[in-house]
């Protein structure tokens, strides 16, 4: 696969162009079975996702999205689409282990300060799944991983951490600048580079080897 303007490949630049299932008619014409939005227009890309659901199967038979977002944005989430939906449709559980890696292997990479546009996809999925499951009365299926304190003088957690990372911090020290993280007593020091070093490693050690 050869690389496109801007780093981005070949594939990525055809769903961008050609982007698939985007919602075409208005919200209340598609009847969705579950709805997940995730980011803000005014500041920043948003995306929203609309998902069928076989009741039987519990495969997603449709995905329907929009966003106002960039192109690796538009083509990743195109992408998931695909992904979710081709051979039949994932289920609820295989759509809920799909991860941003899996994404942007399917694409063959993303620029390292494009990966969290991966993100606004996969998040969006499991939040129309977890929808789907508040609508049809499994809310005991609907798992929210809680925040964990890494730096407890300035509260810091391990989301905030994901989040810098997934926004271009690509070391400690930036780290530190952004959230103040380890700056108090410092005894955090040591656990907070850890969970620094485990999403680095988990969003951008093969884009970096890719690129």
């Amino acid at each position: 696969m050869s690389d496109n303007v801007m780093g981005y490949s070949d594939l990525l630049m055809d769903h961008f162009s050609n982007p698939r299932n985007i919602l075409k008619v208005k919200e209340e014409e598609y009847k969705a079975d579950g709805m997940g939005s995730v980011g803000n227009a005014t500041c920043g890309d948003m995306m929203m996702v609309w998902i069928k659901v076989d009741k039987t199967s519990e495969k997603i038979k449709d995905l329907k999205w929009k966003t106002f977002g960039c192109a690796s944005a538009i083509g990743s989430t195109s992408v998931m689409s695909e992904m979710v939906t081709e051979n039949e449709g994932m289920t609820l559980d295989e759509a809920l282990k799909l991860k941003p890696k899996n994404i942007m292997d399917r694409l063959g990479g993303l620029p390292s300060i494009k990966i969290h546009c991966s993100v606004l996809g996969d998040k969006a999925l499991r939040s129309a799944i977890h929808d789907y499951f508040e609508k049809t009365d499994q809310k005991d299926r609907i798992a929210v991983e809680e925040a964990k304190i890494v730096c407890n003088c300035l509260n810091v957690t391990d989301h905030d951490v994901e989040e810098w990372v997934l926004e271009g911090v690509h070391d400690f020290e930036s780290l530190q600048e952004k959230t103040k993280i380890a700056t108090g007593c410092g005894n955090c020091r040591p656990e907070a580079e850890k969970v620094f070093q485990q999403y680095y490693d988990k969003y951008f050690s093969d884009a970096e080897e890719n690129n």
